[in-house]
């Protein structure tokens, strides 16, 4: 008679087999669909001269137009059709979220809908996303048909706005749906995926330039010096991110019928850094897009009155002090916005007490609600100085090589570890549910032959 150690051991390698056959197809379909994104990126729109776009890309690269040529891979300096990627997507789910904690009839979806609510707001997401989505490929295909030597001659005006207009959205919802089978049928969210692979297209350019840079001048201490500190900011990222604050909830005993049931504990985690990579996204946006206007005017025809504009705009650029200052007050700004958006103190002690928990100590209701606002506020700030300097030193340290890679930077790093220990994270539970699952299936057969 086989031993109990050897029956887990059998047990462990069949499901062994059994989760790496499934698990292998889902990894499978989530690389095969990141290629045709890739793919897509090298696919540009008709109607334009490749050549003349790219030079006047080049002049632009510093502004928003940069940030998010980062995220989509490239497609924007080579106006693909996934130039405008998943943003629209992810402005419609930001502003949703928003409108969900101050506009009454969505927040009684969300709060009181289940899961009808839940897929009516996602209903509405792509329903905005497809709108956000048509507004910027209208205003791309506008801006482009005002620029000369761009549009190939020939072509009707209204017929490339109208062809733009159909082949940059169709990009963006293309995107929705391959984000939604990556989450469904393959392993992590499907959406950071995508922006995870833009990021991670870019970075081989980006360290190849401050090789040839650091080639060029002799000095290779700054590159020693940006290797050293991109390690730290993975540790750091790695460490707050996987950080809690675990919150004791005790649940009172209480007679049903002829038995007690409850009297269990159970704890209320709080992440330190509860907007995520929200904050520097938002901050970043908003200081770029005084650089992106005044790269479409000519400083020439500015009246005197506007004579301070380029000199303000600037300062505006990254490197410069001006900038630093405001992106870390903006990310300040934005973690504690976005924080109060998404976690309510007073929903939560209202489902505590609702649920018969309490935190020991402390009177469920207005008192719960406080003691959770006072720690989430703590909490805040030390996520809040995390992500400042996380943003910060990378910025600094451009500064210093008097270059400036937005995939190097302190964004784009916090973006690509989370995205990995979270699609780490789903892969794990993978392999623990199948072996489980395994393990569960034995010890029935087994069962089932000694009855």
């Amino acid at each position: 008679m086989a031993s109990a150690a050897e029956q887990l051991a059998a047990n462990m390698n069949f499901a062994s087999f059994q989760k790496a056959t499934e698990l292998h197809k889902r990894i499978w379909f989530t690389i095969i669909a990141l290629i045709v994104f890739r793919l897509g990126t090298y696919v540009p729109i008709p109607g334009i001269d490749p050549a003349a776009f790219a030079n006047a890309f080049a002049g632009q690269s510093k502004g928003i137009l940069g940030m998010f040529n980062m995220f989509s891979g490239g497609a924007v300096e080579r106006m693909a059709i996934f130039s405008l990627n998943v943003m629209p997507y992810i402005s419609a789910s930001i502003i949703v979220q928003l409108m969900g904690s101050v506009y009454p009839p969505w927040e009684k979806l969300k709060k009181e809908g289940g899961e009808a609510g839940r897929k009516t707001l996602n209903q509405y997401t792509r329903y905005l996303a497809v709108v956000l989505a048509v507004v910027q490929s209208f205003s791309i295909a506008v801006g482009l048909q005002s620029q000369s030597g761009i549009v190939v001659e020939g072509i009707a005006p209204a017929f490339f706005i109208a062809s733009t207009v159909v082949a940059l959205t169709g990009g963006t919802l293309f995107l929705m749906w391959l984000g939604e089978q990556i989450t469904s049928r393959g392993v992590g969210n499907g959406v950071s995926l995508i922006i995870f692979a833009g990021i991670v297209a870019a970075l081989p350019r980006g360290i190849g330039q401050l090789l040839v840079q650091s080639q060029t001048s002799g000095n290779y201490t700054p590159l020693f010096m940006i290797v050293i500190l991109a390690v730290a900011a993975v540790w750091a990222i790695v460490f707050i991110e996987r950080s809690q604050r675990r919150l004791l909830v005790h649940y009172p005993k209480r007679q049903q019928g002829n038995r007690m049931i409850g009297g269990d504990t159970s704890f209320m985690p709080l992440k330190i850094n509860t907007a995520g990579v929200i904050p520097p996204i938002f901050a970043s946006s908003l200081l770029l897009l005084p650089t992106t206007a005044m790269g479409f005017l000519a400083t020439a025809t500015l009246p005197d009155w506007a004579a301070w504009l380029p000199g303000t705009v600037g300062a505006l650029q990254h490197g410069k002090p001006a900038f630093m200052i405001l992106y870390a007050g903006l990310i300040i700004f934005f973690s504690f916005f976005y924080t109060s958006v998404v976690f309510n103190p007073e929903e939560t002690a209202e489902n505590l007490r609702k649920y018969g928990g309490f935190l020991p100590g402390i009177r469920p209701g207005k008192r719960t609600a406080e003691y959770l606002d006072y720690v989430l506020t703590r909490l805040t700030v030390i996520g809040a100085a995390y992500i400042t300097a996380v943003c910060i030193v990378p910025e600094l340290m451009m500064a210093s090589l008097g270059a400036t890679q937005f995939a190097l930077g302190g964004t784009s790093v916090l973006i690509v570890v989370t995205v990995t220990m979270d699609t780490v994270a789903q892969i794990q539970s993978h392999l623990l549910a199948h072996q489980y699952e395994g393990l569960i299936k034995k010890s029935k057969l087994r069962g089932g032959r000694g009855r």
